[in-house]
């Protein structure tokens, strides 16, 4: 993928557009808001790794003005681990992504090849599928085993997020930021709840589960046996 970097750090950025290079991707670097805006905008890339305390003009700004000039790029923001709040907003802004600094490398890169496994999907087909359970996303139809399955608009966001990346384990918090788009105070409970109807209108007619509870991390879409330590019938 061609990704483009926005990081004033330079040390930072230069770490890891070597990592993305060494995993086949081409970066390109920017550390100045407006410069990154430019570039995007001549030629968008494929991804944007983009921080959100930039000189020039800030990260949140960037994301905006691309977002409502129609670029299609898909953008991973970082922030620092505090800024819940600034999080918040560039996801409400048309982020895809977000990662908290300081990270492990290994968990940016595994999160840039989830955004790139994301848009192939977006790209060929609105049609998700993992097993028997099909998704319309265009025209937000559900079947499980050739059965229409009758989701209300918030279950129907919370399948697809987990739809489009099978076997991802995907964690409260993150659901909640994502599907929710909370501004205040996380209410993992409410994700729990949604799962649990999830489960009702979705496995528990089936004879094998398809959503899955990591106990102490989070919920998965699989097919694969032991994807996760959930029943059809299990809580949340």
């Amino acid at each position: 993928m061609r990704i483009l970097i926005v990081e004033d750090e330079s040390q930072l950025a230069r770490h890891v557009a070597s990592a993305l290079t060494r995993h086949g991707h081409v970066p390109t670097i920017k550390n100045d808001g407006l410069e990154a805006l430019q570039a995007a905008s001549a030629q968008p890339p494929d991804l944007i790794v983009l921080d959100l305390n930039l000189p020039g003009l800030d990260g949140l700004s960037v994301l905006a003005r691309l977002k409502q000039a129609g670029c299609p790029s898909r953008v991973l923001i970082l922030t620092a681990r505090n800024e819940v709040e600034h999080r918040i907003k560039g996801l409400n802004a048309g982020a895809d992504d977000y990662l908290a600094k300081p990270f492990a490398m290994e968990e940016l890169l595994a999160r840039i090849e989830a955004l790139g496994r994301r848009g192939a999907v977006a790209a060929s087909t609105e049609l998700l599928t993992v097993a028997d359970l099909c998704m319309d996303v265009q025209h937000r139809r559900v079947t499980r085993g050739g059965q229409p399955v009758a989701l209300s608009p918030r279950e129907f966001d919370l399948l697809q997020l987990l739809m489009q990346e099978p076997g991802r384990v995907f964690s409260r918090t993150e659901l909640c930021e994502r599907v929710w788009q909370r501004d205040h105070e996380y209410d993992t409970r409410t994700v729990e709840i949604f799962i649990t109807r999830l489960r009702r209108k979705v496995d528990a007619p089936a004879a094998t589960p398809l959503i899955h509870t990591h106990r102490g991390i989070g919920y998965c879409v699989s097919d694969m046996p032991g994807a996760g330590s959930s029943s059809p019938f299990s809580k949340a």
